[in-house]
């Protein structure tokens, strides 16, 4: 604590743009910052509460007085003479050079990536027809995979030789391995599983080089359910055209499909019947109300970055501003993970095995949040089942969906584009 830092010491240098820097840009963008621990004052043993004091007094005055330069020029650069300024500014030039030359690199990057996606795609494909059931696996197949498991785990047992694969390929496969992804099982409830049954692949396309800004698209598969019309689902990633100070793509923002629910199916709505009684007449009638709930295809409908006009006009508090970049980071990074980790290693998470390489927080790390009761105002499009109706009869059971889950935070840009050695 106190005695890391050597505070009966006087610093000799004055303030430089190196301790005080003018713009917190750099740190939003994720670099790290130089912070000063907090001091408290049950860490000093009592019977050295007097000097303890003093020097967390002390402490406290300084860490006040650093935390006041942060973000506020110190005047150095301001008092160099105009011809120093002029190798500064030739400085500022040079850097804008390798700055373009990063934006090519990562263009290039993705253009790589796209170059072994596309040799992929006949093994992806091959995946997709074992899993639906269009085609049997091989017996080469089958020994390369048995070669891997012992390779994974020595004790593994090899599997009979005179039992034939299934023909009804692997049931439930995409759901299954959604659900092993931690951020993924926090958002799919028990309603979803069951459209999330008739899933049968998912793919990723990059966006075409002429397109504005770089990006990606997932493309979720359907069979005919009894949930939607839609046979494919997709939701694009875009990329700001620069990459940010860190030299990584910075996520811009994501564009849904709109799903096309079958009647009484949306499962991003909860519906609750009520009855009503007129003052007047006193008859009663039944109407519908739905308010939006936690789902796993609230997915295909993203939030969106605020607008700087609505940021610079104080349209937003900073509450809410907090909830929507946790939710932006959130979704994200379930692009990003689809990106990186589901989709090229799906049988690793239908297995579990990925779970294996995966990096858990700490319980310890974390509390419980109380939240708050639902609150009957959010309902919304009130619909009339039986107006006029004299009958008393009791209304429909509401269908509910479990709970919701308490998401899966994530930092944008965590998996950034990463070119490859080939």
């Amino acid at each position: 604590m106190s005695s890391h830092i050597p505070i009966n010491q006087v610093d000799p240098t004055a303030p430089t743009p190196q301790n005080t820097p003018l713009t917190h840009a750099p740190i939003a963008a994720g670099l790290s910052r130089p912070t000063v621990p907090d001091i408290t004052e049950g860490d000093e043993p009592e019977e050295e509460e007097t000097s303890g004091g003093i020097q967390q007094a002390m402490l406290g005055l300084v860490h006040g007085k650093l935390s006041g330069l942060v973000g506020k020029s110190s005047g150095y650069v301001e008092s160099l003479p105009v011809e120093v300024k002029k190798n500064i500014e030739a400085l500022k030039g040079v850097q804008a050079k390798q700055i373009e030359l990063q934006n090519q690199y990562k263009r290039e990057c993705l253009e790589l990536e796209k170059k072994y996606l596309e040799l992929q795609k006949p093994l992806y494909d091959r995946r997709q027809a074992i899993i639906t059931g269009a085609a049997q696996p091989t017996p080469e197949e089958i020994e390369a995979g048995e070669k891997q498991s012992i390779k994974d785990d020595p004790d593994y047992t090899p599997l009979p030789k005179d039992v034939e694969p299934a023909p009804t390929g692997i049931p439930e496969f995409w759901l299954t391995a959604l659900r092993t992804h931690v951020g993924f099982a926090d958002i799919i409830t028990d309603r979803d599983a069951e459209a999330l049954k008739s899933l049968t692949d998912i793919r990723i396309e990059y966006l075409p080089t002429t397109d504005p800004k770089p990006g990606f698209k997932l493309r979720f598969f359907f069979a005919p359910n009894d949930y939607f019309e839609n046979d494919v689902l997709e939701k694009t990633y875009l990329y700001q055209e620069e990459v940010g100070y860190s030299g990584d793509f910075m996520y811009d923002h994501a564009i849904g499909t709109e799903i096309k629910w079958k009647e009484d199916k949306d499962l991003t709505k909860e519906f609750e019947v009520k009855k009503q009684r007129n003052k007047n007449t006193n008859r009663t009638r039944l109407v519908r109300k739905a308010r939006p709930t936690a789902s796993f295809f609230n997915f295909f409908n993203p939030p969106q970055p605020p607008s700087d006009e609505a940021i610079e006009t104080g349209d937003l508090d900073e509450d809410e501003l907090e909830e929507l970049e946790e939710k932006l980071e959130m979704d994200y990074q379930l692009g990003e993970d689809l990106k990186e980790k589901i989709i090229p290693r799906a049988i690793d998470y239908f297995t579990g095995k990925a779970l294996e390489y995966e990096d858990f927080d700490d319980e310890d790390d974390f509390e419980d949040i109380e939240e708050d009761e639902d609150d009957e105002d959010e309902f919304e499009d009130d619909v009339c089942l039986y107006p006029d109706s004299d009958s008393e009869a009791e209304a429909p059971a509401r269908r509910r969906g479990p709970p919701k889950g308490r998401g899966a935070g994530a930092t944008a840009g965590s998996n950034p584009e990463e070119c490859k050695q080939q």
